[in-house]
């Protein structure tokens, strides 16, 4: 018996990005692995790389994400 059903079917409504494909998708039409989602709208789905590409510099101008320098001080010391 399986662990995990390889079903992809979606609730209406669901949005999602497939990252392999570079499209939007109503419903997941592509593994978990090839997308981003599930976003409540359609253009919210339109914008999942601009999103990301937000969150990552968010994450990357953090202080609290960045290890400590060899003298041992914190870019919040």
């Amino acid at each position: 018996m399986a662990l995990f059903k390889k079903s992809t079917a979606g609730k209406p409504g669901e949005w999602y990005y497939c990252l392999e494909h570079k499209k939007v998708e109503e419903g997941p039409e592509c593994p978990a692995k090839d997308r981003f989602g599930p976003y409540a709208s359609r253009e919210e789905a339109q914008h999942a790389m601009d999103t990301a590409r937000e969150r990552n510099l968010e994450w990357e101008n953090d202080p609290r994400w960045h290890d400590k320098a060899p003298d041992g001080s914190t870019a919040e010391e």
